[in-house]
């Protein structure tokens, strides 16, 4: 498949002028969260939460990161998504979660992201006469 980097601004989700950019951030569909360095999140705002995460890095080696919420922006689309405070050494990473809040796929062939095209929505089957509301129940049972 190849690998390939964009070019990212990530911004303070309650303070949108506080922003930074980060260059190449490595396109990574195996990693679940974005990594951005912790200096510039810091930098920016973004607050830490109280929610440390821990991650199976490839080598096998597993480290706690903090983790914190902010505006990740790539061309055209963005959206607010958790991100890792990632330290020296750690790699920059644009994740899954992220690629896929943007609604974006990677073009492996052209080494570039694309729109992933309509999203899914569910749908009321035709045939059904009953609304999705009459379907729920209070904890007391249906007759209640």
């Amino acid at each position: 498949m190849g690998t390939f980097h964009v070019d990212c601004t990530i911004e303070n989700v309650a303070e949108r002028t506080r922003r930074a950019t980060v260059s190449k951030l490595l396109v990574d569909t195996g990693s679940e969260h974005t990594w951005a360095p912790a200096s510039v999140l810091e930098g920016i705002g973004i607050k830490l939460e109280k929610k440390d995460v821990t991650f199976a890095m490839a080598n096998g080696q597993t480290v706690t990161r903090s983790t914190g919420f902010a505006v990740i922006r790539t061309g055209d689309a963005f959206t607010v998504d958790e991100v890792v405070f990632a330290e020296e050494g750690d790699l920059l990473l644009l994740g899954a979660r992220t690629l896929e809040g943007m609604n974006l796929t990677v073009d492996a062939a052209h080494k570039k992201l694309v729109a992933a095209g309509p999203l899914p929505a569910a749908v009321q089957l035709a045939s059904s006469s009953r609304s999705p509301l009459t379907e729920c129940h209070s904890p007391a049972g249906p007759d209640q």
